[in-house]
């Protein structure tokens, strides 16, 4: 036992993910369609194995840095190899897109962002770009329209209801552009539903919603 453990005890989370090499980690990434939202949405890790449970509620909850790391890495091997993420690049002139692959975490609500201090998704999403050299992100383009309760209790249809109309877009989309729009967990696509449907409404016509867990 560390020395620090006795006298400061780690979360059962944290010790679990402190004893995870990266390499471990990546090898539970198994990618896989969720045929819950339109359009189907990829899920990269198993919810179900303890370290990606432990690796999201570190993140969500506390803000860890070795989460934040772990995840970024395997959605930046994701979006490195697979075949259906777009990699070429163009001009669009006067433009500020000089890419057609736009990342877009899913926002939190001012409140629940304001107590946590920072927005999960976001923060593994801006590593993730670092480690591919620099992928577009744009955290702005989504916002919450309102202060939704949590989805953890409730069932399908009243999750449904509860994310309805949850997100707007804060301008219009680019059409020729690609948006991977990424959550951390998806279970009945509801809240992923709501971000793609903001999109579209803002005219985006080529979306790729991504869980980091399934």
């Amino acid at each position: 036992m560390r020395f620090f453990d006795f006298l400061f005890p780690p979360r059962v989370d944290e010790a679990l993910l402190r004893d995870v090499s990266v390499d471990e980690f990546l090898a539970l990434v198994s990618p896989r369609l969720i045929l819950d939202t339109r359009p189907e949405t990829i899920g990269l890790l198993p919810f179900s194995t303890p370290s990606v449970r432990a690796a999201i509620h570190e993140a969500k909850y506390h803000g860890s840095a070795r989460a934040f790391d772990l995840l970024a890495l395997a959605l930046a091997e994701y979006l490195h190899d697979a075949d259906d993420v777009p990699k070429t690049r163009f001009d669009l002139g006067n433009s500020n897109v000089r890419s057609n692959l736009v990342l877009v975490p899913v926002p939190l609500g001012n409140v629940r962002r304001k107590e946590r201090g920072f927005n999960q998704i976001e923060e593994i999403t801006n590593r993730a770009a670092k480690l591919l050299g620099g992928a577009p992100i744009d955290a702005s383009l989504l916002e919450r329209t309102c202060e939704t309760i949590s989805q953890v209790s409730l069932p399908r249809r009243a999750r449904e209801e509860n994310m309805r109309g949850a997100f707007r877009a804060t301008r219009r989309a680019n059409s020729l552009c690609t948006y991977i729009v990424i959550d951390d967990v998806i279970t009945t696509g509801a809240t992923l539903q709501a971000a793609i449907d903001a999109l579209t409404s803002a005219g985006a016509e080529h979306i790729i919603p991504l869980a980091l867990a399934h």
